[in-house]
C-alpha cells in the first residue's frame, strides 16, 4: 500500500507543564506539582500524530538556534518526520508554551510565546512548494503568521490536496484565506469568533458552521468536547458522538483529532469516516498525561477499537510500509 504524504505547515514550541488542584484566578498564586519540559506546538504535535498513524510527513516550520530547537530536531529524527524544509532562525528563540493542568478534571490553560514561529514567512513556505504539490493533505494552524498558513493552503488547493486549517489560536481571517480551506476544524469558541460572533455567544454550533460555509469554507468539522464532533457541509449536517473514556489530560486532544482526520483523508476515507476516526484518536489522547506521549500509534488504535468492539477502518488494519 502506498504511504500517503501529509505536509504540515505549523509551529513548534517547547511545553513547560505543571499540575494544580484548580486553575488559578486573576492575581492568585498556587503551588503546582509535576513540572516537566515537553515537546509542543500544534503543528509539531499534529505532524507527530500523523506519522504515528502511518503517514509520510513533511514538516515546514521555523525554530530557534538554541537547546529547545535541538530537542525538536531529535524528536523528528525519532518519529521519522522529514524536516528538509524546517528552518532555524537567529532572530528569535524557539517558541515556548506554559501549560497549567487542573488535576481533578484534566482541563488546562495555555499561554504561548511564539518565538521563531512568528518569523515563518510566506516565502519560507513557498520554498517547500515541491512537497506541498505532491501532498495528499496539507494541514496548518494559526500559531504561525496567517500569511504563511494562507500560502500553504493556496499551494495545496491548486495542486489538488485536501487543505485543512485548525484555526488555533483563533483570530479573524480574510475571506481569501477562508476560500482556500477544504476542511476547517475549530472548536465551538473558535467557530464563533471566525463567524464574527462573540466568543461566548449562546448559539447552536450548526448555525455558526453554516455561517462559516457562507464565508467560503467548503466544510466545517467542529469539535464539541464531551459531545463529540459536528460535520457541516453545504448540503448536510451530522453529529458524531464522543467515545466515553476517563479524561486524564485534555491538552493534546485537538491535535490528536486533527492528526486522525488528516491521516484518514490522506488514506482516501470519505469525510464522514475520517471524522469518526478522528473522534476515536482524540478520545485516546485524553487518557494519558502530556501531548506527545498521548498521541497514539496505529497499532494502539487497532487495539483500542478491538477493546471497545469497534470496527477499525480497512486502511488502518492493512499492512503498510513506513
Amino acid at each position: 500500500m502506498n504511504v500517503p504524504r501529509i505536509v504540515v505547515v505549523g509551529s513548534y514550541a517547547t511545553g513547560l507543564t505543571m499540575r494544580v488542584e484548580r486553575i488559578p484566578g486573576a492575581g492568585e498564586t498556587l503551588l503546582g506539582t509535576g513540572y516537566r519540559v515537553d515537546f509542543g506546538g500544534k503543528g509539531s504535535n499534529q505532524a507527530v500524530g500523523c506519522a504515528r498513524l502511518g503517514a509520510r510527513v513533511d514538516f515546514v516550520a521555523k525554530i530557534g538556534k538554541d537547546s529547545f530547537g535541538e530537542m525538536a530536531l531529535g524528536l523528528y529524527r525519532n518519529e521519522g518526520i522529514d524536516i528538509t524544509h524546517l528552518k532555524r532562525s537567529a532572530e528569535a528563540p524557539t517558541g515556548v508554551g506554559f501549560i497549567v493542568v487542573e488535576a481533578g478534571s484534566g482541563q488546562n490553560c495555555i499561554v504561548l510565546d511564539p518565538g521563531a514561529n512568528e518569523f515563518l514567512t510566506a516565502s519560507d513556505v513557498s520554498t517547500a512548494a515541491s512537497v506541498l504539490k505532491s501532498a495528499a493533505v496539507v494541514l496548518t494552524q494559526l500559531e504561525i503568521p496567517a500569511e504563511a498558513a494562507e500560502t500553504a493552503l493556496t499551494i495545496g488547493r491548486t495542486s489538488g490536496a485536501v487543505t485543512i486549517l485548525n484555526p488555533a489560536p483563533v483570530r479573524p481571517l480574510p475571506v481569501s484565506l477562508l476560500k482556500m480551506i477544504d476542511v476547517l476544524t475549530p472548536n465551538e469558541t473558535e467557530a464563533r469568533v471566525l463567524a464574527g460572533r462573540a466568543s461566548e455567544a449562546s448559539i447552536d454550533p450548526e448555525i455558526v458552521a453554516g455561517e462559516l460555509i457562507g464565508r467560503g469554507v467548503k466544510q466545517v468539522v467542529m469539535t464539541l468536547g464531551e459531545k463529540g464532533a459536528l460535520l457541516v457541509t453545504e448540503s448536510s449536517c451530522n453529529r458524531f458522538p464522543a467515545v466515553r473514556v476517563r479524561a486524564v489530560d485534555t491538552t493534546g486532544a485537538g491535535d490528536a483529532f486533527n492528526a486522525g482526520l488528516a491521516t484518514a483523508l490522506a488514506q482516501g476515507a470519505c469525510l464522514e469516516e475520517a471524522v469518526q476516526f478522528a473522534v476515536i484518536v482524540g478520545a485516546m489522547a485524553v487518557t494519558k498525561d502530556g501531548v506527545i506521549p498521548s498521541l497514539p500509534r496505529r497499532q494502539e488504535v487497532l487495539e483500542f477499537c478491538r477493546l471497545h468492539a469497534m470496527i477499525p477502518p480497512r486502511w488502518l488494519s492493512a499492512d503498510q510500509a513506513g
